[in-house]
């Protein structure tokens, strides 16, 4: 039997071994793909019974002396005199075609809204995660190579502000400084890069922290490992092993949290568009809501969960590529 095993060829071992990693990683996209499908089932039920305890949507959309008959024949042309049943079981129906009816306030296809709505939206998340990643991540080295001085103590200050200030105060302050004060940059808009700046940098306040915070101290926890202090013995300068040895074993977490603030920026993107002005999905959502336009809420509601699910299984695969260690657990 010994002779056996020692005439197998090594290959064979590693195809087998490669198949079952394989395996497991398929059956892990389709667990996690069947935790979406449902996760996002749940959101849809919950927000289509949600919406309809804020109240008839006719009384909105009517002027206040509008006859009983009025209100009677818009609900009818609407759709809301059906059974509360039915109308749930057409709206699921449509969700795998993205079929979410028509806006209740604007007469249109809620998906071409939304359609017309999430560029600006993904532009403002965009530039709101690029200045993250360019301050965030040279803060956080910065401090955790400098544990304990000055410098360290600067960046957490700074960060304990980010934490805990309210991204729509951040944004009235930067109206005031550089929109009223100073005039050098638009208290509102859309369209120019001017006009991204305040925004992006109010949407950013949080997630610069958030991801400074965790990147020093997953920092500062791998630079004691005994392979940080081999690579320092073989006379590498600081930096080096830093941005060598230390920065991809202490990314595993910050992908995590950057995966997250992804979905957040999205979704803390509705008081940022609101107080700027800013057109897209966030400002449509608080519309939609002002309007009882129940299709309308749905479907932003559905966006938001949406993106929160896809960035989560994006980030839950990055892993195989970042750690080994998780790619064989599977």
């Amino acid at each position: 039997m010994s002779d056996i095993a020692l005439d197998r060829p090594p290959a064979a071992t590693s195809d087998r071994r490669h198949d079952r990693h394989a395996t497991r990683l398929v059956l892990f996209v389709l667990r996690r793909l069947g935790t979406a499908v449902f996760v996002l089932l749940c959101t849809a039920t919950v927000s289509f019974f949600l919406v309809r305890l804020s109240g008839d949507p006719v009384k909105v959309l009517l002027p206040p002396d509008a006859t009983a008959a009025q209100e009677s024949a818009l609900r009818a042309s609407l759709g809301l005199d059906r059974p509360l049943f039915t109308q749930y079981i057409d709206f699921l129906w449509g969700l795998p075609r993205l079929d979410f009816g028509n806006s209740l306030a604007y007469g249109q296809p809620v998906s071409q809204i939304l359609a017309d709505r999430l560029p600006a939206t993904i532009q403002l998340a965009a530039a709101a995660m690029a200045v993250t990643l360019l301050i965030a991540v040279p803060a956080g080295v910065f401090a955790a190579m400098r544990r304990g001085r000055g410098p360290d103590r600067a960046v957490m200050t700074g960060v304990l502000l980010g934490q805990s200030t309210p991204p729509f105060w951040v944004g009235i302050l930067l109206i005031l400084v550089f929109a009223v004060g100073l005039h050098a940059l638009p208290a509102s808009g859309y369209g120019t890069f001017a006009n991204l700046v305040l925004p992006a940098v109010t949407l950013a306040v949080y997630s610069v922290a958030v991801v400074a915070r965790l990147l020093r101290s997953s920092l500062i926890e791998v630079l004691s490992s005994d392979h940080i202090r081999s690579a320092r013995a073989k006379g590498f300068g600081p930096l080096k092993v830093v941005l060598t040895h230390g920065l991809r074993n202490a990314s595993l977490p910050v992908v995590t949290i950057v995966g997250l603030e992804v979905g957040s920026l999205l979704g803390g993107a509705i008081l940022t568009e609101q107080v700027f002005s800013w057109p897209g999905v966030g400002q449509l959502t608080i519309e939609a809501i002002s309007n009882r336009d129940f299709p309308l809420v749905q479907a932003t509601v559905l966006f938001f969960a949406a993106t929160f699910v896809v960035v989560n299984l994006l980030v839950d695969l990055s892993y195989s590529f970042l750690d080994p260690r998780v790619r064989t657990s599977r």
